[in-house]
């Protein structure tokens, strides 16, 4: 099985799913501020990578921060650095397209 089909699974899709259900979820957009004011997703935060620490003065550690882009790049990225910013609960939603498949 290829990185992305292992990435982006029915497993994966199913538990993306369940974690947006929760309320403490907050979907994050991490593409550039003219990229999200061309289009995102109803609900999404917008966080362009480059101030990704900003969600240390927004969120608390136990929330589930999801992120997406444009090709799942910046959002696998920003995962990467919430989780060493210590937020565990932290996932890669891939593109924006992908990531609205999950709701």
């Amino acid at each position: 099985m290829g990185f992305f089909s292992k990435l982006f699974s029915s497993k994966v899709k199913e538990d993306l799913a369940q974690v947006l259900k929760s309320p403490s979820a907050k979907l994050i957009d991490v593409r550039s501020v003219d990229e999200f004011k061309s289009g995102h997703i109803k609900g999404a935060i917008n966080i362009p990578l480059n101030r990704l620490a900003e969600i240390q003065k927004k969120y608390k550690k136990e929330e589930s921060l999801v992120f997406y882009c444009a090709s799942g790049m910046r959002s696998g990225v920003a995962k990467t650095q919430a989780k060493s910013m210590g937020y565990p609960l932290s996932y890669n939603a891939g593109s924006m397209a992908k990531a609205k498949s999950y709701l």
